[in-house]
């Protein structure tokens, strides 16, 4: 089997990632010869990373490496057995990205979606087989978490929702849930609510982001705090999710704080920019 992976940031190396481990052909496309470059390296990087931890032999770090291709064009993925979306997000952009799928991939099993909130029937709408259009929404690091989301719109057809979740459980190994076509699926439906009052505790004053995010995790448990988690998942990605959700729900819970609004207009984006509520740069250096 084939896949295409559109986009190679975050998600998408990591989807490219889990795919090659798992004995799949993949082609990553990104947007320039820069960025693929950028994207190759850091999936080789997360397989050094794999061999040192002695989770992956050389020998299957080589056979990996073996099944990816990089590539800055879009026409190179003709053929592909299916394709995954995971550019920035943002609904014009993948809208555009799948009536050009659809173009480029008639026979494609079937057209997945990592979006983290854009209903999956506004892309499937943009092709001229919305049956085969559904959402996959796999969760950060790809390679660590189990999870992926099961997205069907009223359009996707039960063979394409069977194609998929084999590919997701079978081939790859993961644990699937389902969730109806609303903004935010399943998890980023609870979660933003929760990241966002996060922020408006620490906007307002109430508590230090350190104290934040120590309450969460020695008194629920939870691996890691609001703040470094939404710098984890990246405050752009954040806010737009917060977008959408308030637009489908009108929940005031959903509206984007205007500290994070801020922190978004100035760069700091978190991890992946080297700043967000806390500082990365010397850990990166």
């Amino acid at each position: 089997m084939r896949i295409a992976v559109i986009g190679g940031g975050l998600m998408g190396s990591g989807i490219a990632e889990v795919c090659a481990r798992a004995g799949v052909d993949v082609t990553v496309v990104e947007s320039d010869a820069e960025r693929a470059g950028r994207t190759r390296a850091a999936i080789e990087r997360s397989l050094d990373r794999a061999v040192r931890k002695g989770k992956l032999t050389p020998e299957d770090q080589s056979t990996t490496l073996e099944r990816l291709a990089v590539s800055d064009s879009l026409d190179d993925i003709a053929g592909a057995d299916a394709a995954i979306e995971a550019i920035v997000e943002d609904e014009s952009a993948k809208r555009m990205l799948f009536k050009r799928l659809d173009q480029l991939l008639p026979d494609a099993q079937w057209l997945a979606t990592n979006t983290s909130s854009v209903p999956i029937m506004k892309l499937a709408a943009e092709t001229s087989k919305p049956d085969r259009v559904i959402g996959l929404h796999f969760f950060n690091p790809v390679p660590v978490l189990p999870l992926v989301e099961i997205v069907r719109s009223i359009m996707t057809a039960p063979a394409t929702v069977d194609l998929a979740r084999t590919f997701a459980e079978d081939t790859l190994g993961k644990q699937c849930i389902d969730s109806q076509d609303r903004a935010g699926f399943v998890v980023n439906a609870l979660l933003i609510p929760y990241l966002l009052s996060s922020i408006r505790m620490y906007e307002s004053g109430f508590a230090s982001k350190e104290d934040i995010d120590q309450g969460m995790v020695l008194g629920c448990a939870h691996p890691m705090g609001p703040l470094a988690l939404a710098d984890l998942i990246g405050l752009d990605t954040l806010q737009a999710v917060a977008t959408s959700l308030y637009d489908e729900f009108r929940d005031p819970a959903s509206v984007a704080p205007p500290l994070l609004n801020r922190m978004v207009e100035a760069g700091l984006l978190g991890r992946k920019s080297g700043r967000g509520f806390y500082d990365y740069t010397a850990a990166a250096s």
